[in-house]
């Protein structure tokens, strides 16, 4: 019988909450998805299903939100999927924004790294804040949501799947009971019991070097920023990662020694120890400090080759490891989420046929080979697998206190949006290839400041969009063919830049667009048409648009071709 801990997790700045166990009264119907993971991944994908009208279960092992900050970075593309799950405002407000990150070596700077920031930016390019603190916004969106149940205390421990669905065995504190699923999202992590059961393997490589993760609370007069220390003289050749967290805590992340046991690392008087080598290196010594919370991480860059197997689909690290550097974890899982939730929605819903998946395969695993292929370079120059990788990276560090050409090197490759260039969804009849500027086919289409506090992802829904520039009204046939499609359960939603304050006779939103700064954005000119996925990803482009083309589009991105 399954026991989850009851007691409040420990922590010095999150209050946990212990949530009543879920158990069925009598037989449980058919749900039409289930969750299983109540993770931040697991969630978003939940809220994104919902927002499709998708009704879904979340099966969580525990009681209560996960223990430790674990994930504390989050893209600029992570807060505009957490805006789509209804949970940025929060994020916001908690998180610490930041745009910068310093490299150091022997008491130098020698590299600084600054993200782009653009006037039609809504989010930071970064921002901190703890996992086990944004798990809990999720939990209230989804206390909010009627279409999500959160069955806390629920362990997935069996299923069996057929061509209609999954049967799951599910233990509680209670005992055991059957639920049957028409699909089932595995989002229960790295250790993933739906992985194991189906008996699949992970490509990939694991490196040698293991990280200590440590939280602690200490009171430090230093910005918001990434900082790097390689090879300190209490931690030789080896690397020390440091971010500000909110409520006054710092993440300090220290490589192992290679013959290190990850018992002894975890030891108070070993972390107390090099904490304080760490804080005497910075000219911090004698500050007080706490320890909130610790864990060992190694680096691995792992992925499934297929991300769909019958009624069972992957995402998160149950479908990929990646290294921590360059913050690809938790932010490449909520891509897999919004990609995911939409496509799966359609096919649930019956607007979709079931090959309509294979794309989320296709963009998904393609993501994770290219962020591992990324990931790679600064996962060797971070923990050099070898002793030649490691005699290149200490002749780099030497080279860098004197010569600019080497310092690009030290350049972390933060995670980002990924580019679906090659998706089966993309329209291959467009006139992609004969435009030379704006978002190309594949590309996240980018947001616009459209006032103050008001910006074109805030306009954005569950559905395909249809961007159009000009102010020209629509024609008879075009306006048919979009009622076509919205009829038929695939929802087209139309959103017109105008150079005026006149409305465009069949938009649903027409947007002033007086100065160009949309247009230009787009490089569109009058006539010129986008369509964007669900997932925000442009999957056509035109200079002039009809109900020819975009039927054609649309068959497409559905997979009814």
């Amino acid at each position: 019988m399954h026991r989850p801990e009851t007691t409040p997790r420990a922590s010095l700045y999150h209050a946990y909450r212990v949530h009543p166990h879920f158990a069925p009264q009598g037989d449980t119907p058919e749900v039409p998805v289930t969750v299983v993971g109540g993770g931040p991944i697991g969630m978003v994908t939940a809220l994104a299903l919902a927002r499709h009208g998708v009704r879904c279960v979340v099966l969580q092992a525990e009681q209560q939100v996960s223990e430790g900050s674990r994930a504390i970075v989050f893209t600029r593309r992570s807060q505009e999927i957490l805006q789509a799950v209804g949970v940025a405002d929060a994020v916001v407000a908690k998180g610490l924004p930041w745009t910068s990150g310093n490299s150091y070596y022997r008491g130098q700077r020698v590299f600084r790294m600054e993200s782009p920031v653009d006037e039609d930016d809504r989010f930071a390019p970064l921002i901190n804040l703890q996992q086990n603190v944004l798990e809990s916004y999720l939990v209230d969106a989804i206390e909010r949501e009627p279409l999500v149940e959160m069955r806390w205390g629920n362990k997935l421990v069996g299923l069996t799947q057929d061509a209609h669905g999954v049967a799951l065995q599910i233990d509680t504190p209670d005992g055991e009971y059957t639920q049957r699923t028409q699909w089932l999202v595995a989002a229960d992590g790295a250790r993933s019991t739906v992985r194991t059961a189906l008996g699949l393997r992970f490509e990939g490589a694991s490196y040698e070097g293991r990280f200590v993760i440590a939280d602690i609370r200490i009171d430090l007069d230093l910005p918001t920023e990434r900082l790097a220390y390689f090879a300190p003289d209490w931690n030789p050749g080896n690397t020390v990662l440091m971010h500000r967290e909110p409520d006054g805590i710092w993440r300090v992340d220290y490589q192992l020694p290679v013959s290190e046991t990850s018992d002894h690392a975890l030891q108070p008087e070993t972390i107390r120890e090099r904490i304080n080598a760490q804080l005497e290196m910075m000219g911090l010594g004698g500050k007080p400090w706490e320890l909130d919370w610790c864990s060992v991480y190694s680096a691995r860059a792992l992925t499934l080759p297929d991300y769909v197997h019958g009624r069972v689909l992957f995402a998160g690290d149950a479908a990929h490891l990646l290294p921590i550097f360059g913050v690809r974890g938790a932010n490449t899982g909520f891509q897999d989420a919004i990609d995911l939730s939409w496509k799966l929605a359609a096919v649930a819903k019956g607007v979709a046929p079931p090959p309509l998946l294979a794309s989320y395969t296709h963009d998904r695993v393609g993501a994770a080979r290219e962020i591992i292929a990324e990931a790679g370079k600064s996962t060797r120059f971070m923990t050099p697998p070898s002793h030649g990788f490691r005699v290149l990276r200490d002749a780099v560090l030497d080279l860098s206190l004197e010569h600019e050409f080497v310092r690009p090197l030290f350049h972390w490759r933060t995670s980002r949006a990924h580019d679906y260039r090659d998706s089966p969804l993309n329209c291959p009849n467009d006139d992609n290839a004969q435009m030379t500027s704006g978002p190309a086919v594949g590309a996240p289409a980018p947001n616009v400041k459209l006032g103050e506090n008001d910006y074109l992802y805030d306009r954005l829904g569950a559905a395909f969009h249809l961007l159009t520039f000009g102010g020209a009204p629509f024609d008879d046939g075009l306006l048919r063919e979009i009622a076509t499609w919205r009829e038929s359960g695939v929802p087209v939603k139309v959103i017109a830049f105008a150079p005026s304050q006149s409305t465009v006779t069949g938009a649903d939103i027409t947007l002033p667009d007086p100065t160009g700064h949309a247009a230009a954005k787009y490089g569109a000119a009058n006539g010129t048409a986008y369509l964007v996925r669900p997932d925000h990803h442009v999957c056509a482009r035109w200079q002039q648009i009809d109900a020819t083309r975009l039927a054609s589009a649309l068959a497409q991105a559905t997979a009814r071709t």
